[in-house]
């Protein structure tokens, strides 16, 4: 069993975004800023616990590559690039508590941490995306000493250039929704899930800052719950009009008229646009195309998986069946019941209207507009 992780009750004081410039003048940034999100420490990834939210802000601490995999498995830190982002200051955090001597040794142990890394969940792409970057790095570097400050100026650079790939989308997908435009999300896409900001959520902060006259209609997103518990968490933070509905309520929005764009994010997104989200997206989907209401899928160019042509080879997560069968640790199934609990679906790229990338707004034929993986 992997050791206990230390939680450290209240964020860091002063945890504001500091590696890179600010955004241009004018922005007014969120409540949640980065490094309150995910943050490299001199020997410890630490992250916002997101699965004591909303009742509690609580920071936790990874000192080890086996508290970080736990904290992954466990959604203490969620969503794909925010996981990549994780994985990748977890390989820095790897090469500081190296007692190895000689750089082979050195690279050995990191192969073991790479290893563990990248098995503590199969779905979102930018965990593998993140550790070969890693990998890079470790081949290029002469000497062993130079590891560990290689590893996290890598790290840092990665959360950077997220957070600023997040700022790129919500620009251009804000403009793909009317004026007072009434959203239907699913899971979290916010800043909690890619390291500040957000893909999703991003569009939805982007238009909120030109039209405050937007409402986003916030599935619960059962079974885990991160649309109550985190989406309208941070909309609420922000002051973002919302309303949290039943996942099984969204059908009767469509068919009341009362639904102008279906907006989510992404895990993993085929080469011919098929994308897997946060099970529950598939659905949204098919009822959007039949109400014709535009779905948009948001994320980064690091959740492209060009080496699959589609959805049916990306790997399917399945998780505990008491996620589904107990709420807050009580049974609320018959002690034996059978249980299937697939993390996502994919939503296939004929129900998708197009897909947002910092490189602008893509439509089908997706093979051709869709940009290449991110460096």
């Amino acid at each position: 069993m992997a050791p206990a992780v230390v939680v450290q009750v209240a964020p860091a004081a002063g945890a504001t975004w500091t590696h890179s410039p600010q955004p241009a003048r004018g922005y007014t940034p969120p409540v949640l800023a980065p490094l309150d999100v995910i943050r490299l420490e001199a020997d410890a990834v630490v992250m916002l616990d997101q699965t004591r939210l909303p009742g509690e802000r609580v920071d936790r601490r990874c000192g080890t590559v086996e508290e970080l995999c736990v904290a992954i498995r466990e959604l203490a830190i969620r969503g794909a690039p925010a996981i990549g982002i994780a994985a990748a200051m977890g390989m820095a955090v790897a090469a500081r508590a190296s007692a190895a001597t000689t750089l082979a040794a050195l690279r050995g142990e990191l192969g073991a941490a790479r290893d563990q890394l990248a098995a503590s969940r199969p779905t979102a792409i930018n965990l593998g995306w993140a550790l070969d970057r890693c990998d890079e790095v470790i081949a290029r570097t002469p000497d062993a000493g130079g590891l560990h400050p290689a590893l996290a100026a890598l790290a840092r650079r990665i959360h950077d250039d997220e957070v600023a790939r997040c700022h790129a989308m919500g620009r251009h997908g804000a403009g793909l929704l009317p004026a007072g435009a009434r959203i239907l999300t699913h899971c979290n896409a916010g800043a909690l899930a890619t390291g500040g900001y957000g893909s999703a959520l991003g569009v939805v902060r982007a238009a909120h800052e030109g039209d405050p006259a937007i409402h986003v209609w916030v599935d619960e997103t059962r079974p885990l719950l991160q649309g109550a518990r985190l989406t309208a968490w941070e909309l609420a933070e922000d002051g973002i009009p919302h309303t949290l509905i039943a996942d099984v309520a969204a059908g009767q929005l469509f068919a009341r008229g009362l639904v102008d764009a279906v907006v989510f994010g992404a895990d993993r997104i085929a080469r011919n646009g098929d994308a897997a989200n946060k099970i529950g997206s598939y659905t949204l989907s098919v009822l959007a195309a039949a109400h014709g209401v535009p779905c948009y899928v948001v994320a980064p160019s690091s959740t492209i998986d060009h080496a699959i042509a589609s959805g049916a080879e990306i790997p399917i997560e399945e998780r505990g069946a008491g996620e589904v069968a107990c709420i807050g640790g009580r049974a609320i199934a018959p002690a034996g019941t059978s249980v299937a609990n697939p993390a996502f679906d994919v939503t296939p790229a004929a129900n998708i209207t197009a897909i947002v990338t910092e490189a602008g707004v893509h439509r089908a034929p997706f093979e051709r507009s869709l940009p290449a993986a991110a460096t």
